[in-house]
């Protein structure tokens, strides 16, 4: 929902036997809109005993639903208990909506004029912007579906007895690790596979998933939500610098946490320098 606020001073000793006053025009929600005051009331069944207040739509294509509120100002500058009206949302197509009765003359000309000027505050709140919709960002999507193709994969791992398929240019931009191995001085640069030790298949199939879209697998696909899978996926995450991985470990661990296992996930977490989560398990200690 987006709004904006429009102020209209009127100066009722002027205007109080002439035509309708406007305020300037306004954009909201990509649409033009104006407030019209009729100091002598907007037809024949306010018999110029009333004041009106309208909200005009100016722009001349398109409808728009809005909320449409005004408020007359006291003498002391502040929104009148007394005068506060709010519509419903409604739809407008070049078209005006708003109070014929706003405020009886005599009350306003007792009660709230200040030098012969009345003020009314109104706003203006649009319900749906008329936006273009955009969809959310399916470049994850995409990334991961080159993980189910090995074409145009340019380095392989095997991790015990396992091959996985990659592509150099995703795993050095997401790693500032893999970066060094596949672009850098290291032997691995130059090497079409590449044998991982201290890792097992499964965290790196899933540490793969994460570099590729940026979550998680999916419950069912994840299968395994052991503490000691978290617990190697956050040994994983931390060799090769994956922070935000990191930060999703700890929390699927800390999900975990109870007096049976708080201290082999401490233990993890001061390994993988994670204080958010060390903090945590002191702090259930403590409590214990």
């Amino acid at each position: 929902m987006v709004g904006s606020v429009v102020q209209l001073k009127v100066n009722y000793e002027k205007a109080k036997n002439g035509k309708a006053i406007h305020s300037d025009v306004v954009s909201v929600g990509g649409h033009l809109w104006r407030i019209d005051c009729h100091p002598r009331g907007v037809s024949e069944d306010c018999k110029s005993e009333f004041i009106s207040i309208l909200l005009q739509h100016m722009s001349k294509s398109g409808s728009v639903t809005a909320i449409f509120e005004s408020f007359l100002m006291d003498r002391d500058g502040q929104p009148s208990s007394k005068y506060q009206l709010r519509s419903l949302p409604r739809s407008y197509q070049s078209d005006s909506w708003g109070w014929g009765q706003f405020i009886g003359r005599t009350t306003l000309e007792k009660d709230y004029l200040e030098d012969g000027h009345f003020s009314i505050l109104c706003t203006i709140m649009i319900t749906d912007d008329s936006s273009i919709p955009v969809p959310p960002s399916d470049i994850g999507t995409h990334l991961g579906s080159l993980l189910d193709r090995a074409d145009r994969t340019d380095v392989a791992f095997i991790v015990d007895g396992e091959t996985f398929h990659a592509h150099r240019a995703v795993l050095a931009a997401r790693s500032p690790v893999f970066r060094a191995e596949l672009f850098g001085s290291m032997a691995e640069a130059t090497m079409p596979a590449i044998t991982l030790h201290e890792i097992v298949p499964r965290t790196f199939e899933v540490m793969l998933w994460f570099i590729y879209t940026d979550a998680l697998p999916g419950d069912k696909e994840l299968s395994d939500s052991s503490i000691e899978m978290f617990q190697n996926l956050l040994g994983a995450a931390d060799r090769y610098a994956l922070d935000r991985l990191k930060f999703i470990c700890a929390q699927k661990l800390w999900e975990k946490v109870s007096v049976d296992t708080v201290s082999t996930i401490l233990a993890c977490a001061e390994t993988y320098e994670c204080p958010e989560l060390k903090n945590r398990c002191i702090d259930l200690f403590v409590a214990e």
